[in-house]
């Protein structure tokens, strides 16, 4: 980044007031009796509604619309463990994104926690506080403990986003870009470069949407992950294969998808010519993929091609799953995220991406047209159908899978389209 762009970016997070958040009032306070209501003594009515029966909270304060945005800063996007501090402009940008896109509160929190135990402890002891908890910006292998023990202990979805808005949005694209290559994903000869925490919640939600194990290639910092190694954790281990191949290089020969979890120019064109005919790569290293759209075109005609950015054709953006996932959740009540639910955003997003694009979405991107094709098969993050599209579909799996409090509404109660986009 020039130095220009960096103070640009530094202006816009302090300028004209510091952090990109603030609170507002939602009731009036213009009188002294607006007051006595808001605080004492009005306020003990509400208080003695709730001790009667939690469940009032969702009635009489916000916490039906309100998730939390948690990190220890221990991998804070590509720049690693600088700390639970440095990660605030990052949680205050996803509380930015989740009122933008669904008009959901959040609340940032960055916790110094000497272990990933004394993290669960602080985040379960103040969970009943919200609706929802996004946890964010958490090394693997410790996130995967976090979160499934934090689910464990908490009866409102807590869900890590860098695992699963990754891996919703990839499978999304992911089963428009094989539908588009004639391939099936049972078929699909997968190699996935990086084993860290997105890695593996990707290859696992693929497998729940019909890729078959024994088809995917997983590669770590030493090679393929297969059977034969003695150094895997039980996270890398579900995806040890029977195989006697070794290498990047020796894994991609014939291969119909790569996904690039890893780093930048980690793909090389000699790699990409090897794979079959129709190749689907996914290149998410951002801001520099693991080859570079325009590399990977000159190599190979029949690419189908996706990256984390979003100055190329279909980006993998979280923004496409973890606001609307939140909001379907948040409006049934549901205590978690499941597997259904995520099936659910995956195949809202992928069917979006099949439908014909609103004009304001073309001027938006300053484009006269996109068709689902090689060039798109991602929805775009300003499409305003996705708020109604993944919210209904992931409350609907909530109510069918059991884990909803109350019925799919009709309509939201609590926002709607309109309402989100300013319309």
């Amino acid at each position: 980044m020039t130095d220009a762009k960096k103070q640009a970016a530094l202006d816009y997070h302090s300028q004209p007031i510091p952090g990109k958040l603030s609170i507002e009032i939602t009731k009036p306070t213009t009188s002294a009796k607006h007051l006595s209501m808001a605080y004492s003594p009005g306020v003990a009515e509400p208080v003695r509604e709730i001790a009667r029966d939690p469940e009032n909270a969702y009635l009489y304060t916000g916490k039906g619309n309100l998730v939390a945005v948690i990190s220890d800063g221990t991998a804070i996007l590509g720049l690693g463990n600088l700390g639970a501090l440095a990660s605030k402009p990052v949680m205050e940008g996803k509380g930015v994104l989740f009122k933008r896109f669904a008009g959901i509160n959040s609340v940032d929190i960055e916790i110094n926690a000497e272990s990933p135990q004394a993290f669960i402890d602080t985040v379960a002891r103040i969970a009943d506080t919200w609706g929802g908890i996004n946890l964010e910006d958490i090394k693997a292998p410790e996130c995967f403990e976090i979160e499934r023990t934090l689910i464990e202990r908490c009866s409102i979805p807590v869900f890590h986003d860098d695992q699963h808005g990754t891996a919703i949005v990839t499978a999304a694209g992911m089963l428009n870009a094989l539908d588009v290559a004639g391939k099936r994903i049972e078929q699909a000869r997968i190699v996935c470069l990086g084993a860290g925490s997105a890695a593996i919640a990707c290859m696992k939600l693929l497998v729940s949407c019909g890729a078959r194990a024994e088809n995917i290639y997983m590669i770590d910092r030493k090679g393929v992950i297969h059977s034969g190694r003695s150094d895997l954790n039980q996270y890398k281990a579900m995806f040890a294969t029977q195989t006697p191949l070794r290498t990047l290089d020796e894994a991609i020969e014939g291969a119909d998808v790569f996904v690039g979890l890893s780093g930048p120019n980690l793909l090389s064109p000699e790699q990409l010519s090897k794979m079959a005919a129709n190749p689907v790569v996914f290149a998410c290293s951002n801001p520099d993929p693991e080859i570079h759209p325009d590399v990977a075109d000159e190599t190979r005609s029949d690419v189908i091609m996706a990256t984390g950015r979003s100055d190329y054709p279909n980006q993998v953006n979280n923004v496409l799953g973890f606001p609307f996932i939140f909001r379907g959740a948040l409006d049934v009540r549901a205590t978690r995220i499941n597997e259904e639910m995520k099936i659910a955003a995956v195949h809202a997003i992928k069917d979006l991406a099949r439908e014909p694009v609103p004009r304001e979405v073309l001027e938006a991107y300053e484009v006269e047209s996109l068709e689902f094709g090689p060039g798109y098969i991602i929805p775009t993050p300003l499409d305003a159908r996705l708020l109604d599209r993944v919210s209904s579909a992931v409350a609907q799996a909530a109510v069918d899978s059991g884990v909803a409090r109350r019925p799919y509404p009709a309509h939201y109660p609590l926002t709607s389209v309109d309402d989100v986009y300013g319309n």
